[in-house]
């Protein structure tokens, strides 16, 4: 069972009506004692990271989210849920992230290297480069190609936890994961099939880690 965090700044209609689609139990749940119930989180997020922050910070979500995926919990972030994954972000300030995964939000410079302009925010389908092809999310896919919606991406230098780049004048995370940390910097709920599988794998590895602990 998937618990959606609602913490007034994602996109829960798109995600809940995908992961119906698919068949996949969840909840949704402002409450950290049900959440703690949940066999993983999902962090969605639209928005400013900064209000975001702010947001989670407000009932002790952080805190909370934090120590969940130090207990062994699944966590899978979207969109701007995916940059708070991450130590900390430029946007309107620099503010401090859940600092989870290594690097820095930071936003499009609009212009590149050369001093070719280029349109920010970076908006509509894109293809992925699987950089680590065997990852639980990615694994038999159909396609290659999602949707994105953002002005400002990761800056990392630790290259293992790139899942998937896309390529917007510069390198962009597209997915990024560390252990059982995953997230997705574009829409899986508005990537079609793509994004679809993606989730429906995410839901899998979860159901695979239950039936490994009922094992032991």
């Amino acid at each position: 069972m998937i618990g959606i965090i609602d913490y007034g700044m994602g996109n829960l209609h798109s995600v809940q009506n995908a992961l119906r689609r698919l068949g996949v139990e969840y909840f949704l749940s402002e409450k950290k004692e049900d959440l703690a119930d949940a066999d993983a989180l999902l962090l969605p997020g639209v928005g400013a990271f900064k209000d975001a922050m702010h947001a989670l910070k407000e009932n002790g979500m952080d805190a909370f989210i934090k120590s969940e995926v130090a207990g062994g919990k699944p966590l899978f972030g979207i969109c701007l849920g995916m940059q708070l994954l991450f130590e900390e972000s430029e946007e309107n300030g620099l503010t401090e992230g859940l600092n989870l995964l290594p690097g820095r939000v930071v936003r499009f410079p609009g212009k590149t290297a050369g001093g070719v302009s280029y349109k920010v925010p970076h908006m509509g389908w894109n293809r992925m480069i699987l950089q680590q092809p065997d990852s639980p999310l990615l694994q038999d896919l159909s396609t290659d190609y999602v949707y994105f919606v953002h002005s400002y991406f990761v800056k990392t230098e630790d290259r293992n936890v790139l899942l998937a780049t896309a390529d917007y004048h510069e390198e962009v995370p597209a997915v990024v994961g560390k252990g059982h940390i995953f997230g997705a910097q574009f829409h899986p709920e508005k990537s079609s099939t793509a994004g679809l599988e993606i989730l429906k794998n995410f839901a899998d590895y979860i159901e695979g880690r239950k039936s490994d602990a009922t094992k032991i």
